[in-house]
This record gives C-alpha cells, sequence and structure tokens, in this order.
C-alpha cells in the first residue's frame, strides 16, 4: 500500500516508556488526537498503553479515542502488521541494540519512514550494513539518533555549513562544538542502552573497534587522514574563552556529523573535521569543574568495564526502565552547544549557538515529535530518497525550522 495511503500518519512505539510517554504528551498537547494527525500509540502491553492513554486525556479529551496497535519487538509478524499501517514509526524502545532490530528491518520491507532515539554506535552501524542498500530500494528513510543524541550537534553543524555556503560562498573544513549542562538526570532506558554498549564492548572486538573509529558509521571513508580520537583531558578553548572536558556523547554524536557529511556526497569536504567537548566557565572554579569531569568520565569507563561493578551500578544507584527524572528536575535542566566553524580559504571564523531546556527529556521528546512529523508531512522539503540515514542528511533545514517553532534555539551569532 502507498504510504500516503495508509491508516495512520505516525505510529509512537513504546509510549509506555519514559520518553515515550513524553513524546506522546508533546504530541498530544499540541495536536490533539482527533483528524488533524492521524496517530497511535503502541507497544507490548494494551493495558500499559491503556494506561497512558487515560493519561493524555487530561491533557486533551480527544485522546480518549487515541488508537491503541500491540505487538512485541522480537515478533517480527506483529511489526510488518504494524508498520505497514502507518508512514512513520517513532521508537523509543532501547536497548535498541536488543529491541530496535526487527523493527527496523520491518519498516525497511514495508517502504516505512523511522525514526527513534539511540545514542548506539553499535546499532546505528549494524543497521547501516544490513539496511542501507535495501531502504534506498523501498524508499524507506530510516533516521537514528532523533534526541538530544545527536540532533544539536548535527543540525547545529548543518546550520553552519549551510550560513557558511550563502553568505561567504564556502564551507567549513572544521566544526567545533562545545556544549554547557544545567541540571539533568538519567532515565532507566538510558541507562539500560548504556550498560548493554558497555557489555557489548567487553566480550565483542569488533564493538570496540567500532568505539575506537572515528568514521565508524562512516564505511566509505577511505582512512587514508584519520582524525584523532575524542577529546582526553581538560582544554583551553581560545574561541569561547571557556575550559573543556570529554563529553560522553561525543562517542555518538561525532560520529552521526561524520556520517552526514558522507551522505550528503561529502559535501563539506573529504578533510571536514568536527570535535564536540563538554564547556565550563573561564577561571579557577571552571579549571575544577572540567578536571573533576575528565577524571570521572576516565573512572566511568574503566570502571563499567568489569561486569560485576556495571552489574551493582545498574540495580543499586542507577534508575530502573520506566524511570526517570522528575517534571520539577526537568524544569530546572537546560542546555546551551555553542558552534565554531573555520571558513575553508580565508580561516575566517564564524560562530552559532543552540539552546533548550532539559535535554535529555524534555527537549529530547520535542527533536523525536518533530522528527517524526517531518518524516510523515514534509516529504516535499526533505530528502525523498531511502536509506539508513541521519538528521542532517535526511530533514535538515526543515527540522531546524521545525524545532524552531517548538521553541528550540538554532541562531547564528557574532560571537560565543
Amino acid at each position: 500500500m502507498p504510504t500516503g495511503d495508509r491508516r495512520f500518519d505516525v505510529v509512537l512505539w513504546g509510549a509506555t516508556g519514559f520518553t515515550g510517554r513524553l513524546v506522546a504528551e508533546y504530541l498530544v498537547t499540541h495536536h490533539g488526537a482527533g483528524a488533524a494527525l492521524r496517530w497511535a500509540i503502541g507497544g507490548r502491553s494494551k493495558e500499559k498503553l491503556e494506561r497512558v492513554r487515560d493519561g493524555l486525556q487530561a491533557i486533551d479529551e480527544s485522546a480518549a479515542e487515541l488508537p491503541i496497535v500491540t505487538g512485541d519487538s522480537a515478533d517480527r509478524e506483529s511489526l510488518d502488521a504494524i508498520v505497514r499501517t502507518t508512514r512513520a514509526v517513532c521508537s523509543t524502545v532501547g536497548p535498541f541494540a536488543i529491541h530496535g532490530k526487527h523493527l527496523v528491518s520491518a519498516c525497511v520491507d514495508a517502504g516505512t519512514d523511522y525514526c527513534d532515539s539511540t545514542g548506539e554506535p553499535q546499532f546505528v552501524r549494524a543497521m547501516i550494513d544490513a539496511h542501507h542498500d535495501r531502504a534506498r530500494a523501498t524508499g524507506a528513510r530510516i533516521v537514528n539518533c532523533c534526541g538530544f543524541d545527536s540532533i544539536p550537534s548535527d543540525l547545529g553543524t548543518l546550520m553552519l555549513q549551510q550560513h557558511a555556503r550563502d553568505e561567504h560562498g564556502r564551507r567549513c573544513y572544521e566544526v567545533r562544538h562545545t556544549v554547557s549542562l544545567h541540571g539533568g538526570g538519567l532515565s532507566g532506558g538510558t541507562v539500560a542502552s548504556m550498560m548493554q554498549l558497555m557489555d557489548e564492548a567487553s566480550r565483542d572486538a569488533d564493538v570496540r573497534r567500532l568505539l575506537e573509529d572515528p568514521y565508524s558509521l562512516d564505511p566509505r571513508h577511505e582512512g587514508t587522514d584519520p582524525e584523532p580520537h575524542e577529546q582526553r583531558g581538560v582544554h583551553w578553548d581560545a574561541d569561547t574563552k571557556r575550559w573543556t572536558a570529554p563529553f560522553v556523547m561525543a562517542a555518538i554524536n561525532a560520529r552521526v556529523v561524520r556520517r552526514s557529511n558522507a551522505v550528503l556526497d561529502y559535501a563539506w569536504g573529504r578533510d571536514f573535521r568536527y570535535r564536540e567537548a563538554m564547556s565550563f566557565a573561564a577561571g579557577p572554579r571552571g579549571w575544577m569543574q572540567a578536571a573533576g569531569v575528565a577524571t570521572g568520565v576516565a573512572a566511568a569507563l574503566g570502571a563499567m568495564t568489569v561486569p560485576a561493578i556495571r552489574s551493582m551500578a545498574a540495580s543499586r544507584f542507577l534508575p530502573s526502565p520506566g524511570e526517570g527524572p522528575t517534571k520539577e528536575a526537568r524544569a530546572r535542566s537546560s542546555f546551551l552547544s555553542r558552534f565554531v566553524g573555520v571558513l575553508e580559504g580565508s580561516g575566517a571564523k564564524i560562530h552559532g549557538t543552540a539552546r533548550g531546556g532539559d535535554p535529555g527529556y524534555d527537549e529530547t521528546a520535542k527533536m523525536l515529535a518533530e522528527s517524526v512529523l517531518c518524516l510523515a508531512r514534509d516529504r516535499d522539503t526533505t530528502r525523498a530518497e531511502g536509506g539508513v540515514l541521519t538528521p542532517a542528511s535526511c530533514l535538515g533545514m526543515t527540522l531546524v525550522g521545525r524545532l524552531r517553532k517548538a521553541g528550540l534555539s538554532f541562531e547564528m551569532v557574532r560571537g560565543v
């Protein structure tokens, strides 16, 4: 069935999880549950989905009629039946390396567009290897990493490159991105995904090599001029005049940005360079905070390679699946991304920012919702060709426009 003739515009898969519930709340708040947007919530348990729907009624009474679809992430037949009813699927069900593979495969075969909130590089690479060519043939657009992993990094870089072309007639051969985080917390789903990645890396040499390769999501990269690894230790950023430390999410974000360049046929150049780090204030206090993060990240990554420590941390100290930071804690959280692009030829620098509220959940829910709406409704102004893609290479500045209207800031500035 042509996707335009399908029953739903969007199916939200995993609506009973912490992030899934936030996406559902965003959709019902901004689009209701009537004819304007034909959408459904999906997951394994009808009873739990009905409870989610009951909660949505407090936001909009029309949610009483919101359709429910049920299936199992391990049951390909049930997933096939679901994805054939919709133009696009938004998935929040992690760890994706465990629960995501069959759903992506079903979407590819059905020509159904798909986006998710994964931050698991080994899962994204597996989907590229297994499905990119098939998705090109069926027209399915598979867009991973549509939350805080890796929308600000990917779209912020795209914004700078677009500005460089439009205003200066040239590209940025390098983009540097620093992130300031305030508040925030982890959900059980995020923790489970992190633990799954560490578990795979501890027992699989191929996964370890993938995590060590800066171009692991670009299978076409020739490897003639390998990029250095992500930042280690404390550095002074002369452009923003702030201290920086390693950012754990750079492990996925930087690779997604490099894949965007590859999918865009190296529009930013084969010598394009991207860096990402956490940002702290100038002065002794900022240095101490950066040093604390650098030490903590190194210690945590080392400790989490030990199975017994991973198990103890997950069971005793970290949230369980379905749990996450409170609404009040999220309201106190925010992020600010600063981008510096270095122009080809002149070496002049251009600056941009992306900013918003709670990055891991409230803004991630917004990013996911607008990404799937972009897939379902904006095909004329986004990439029509299928494949395993990225936010920048598929949804591009159309998604930037959607996110701006939704309250996220993506702006070019004179300096940061």
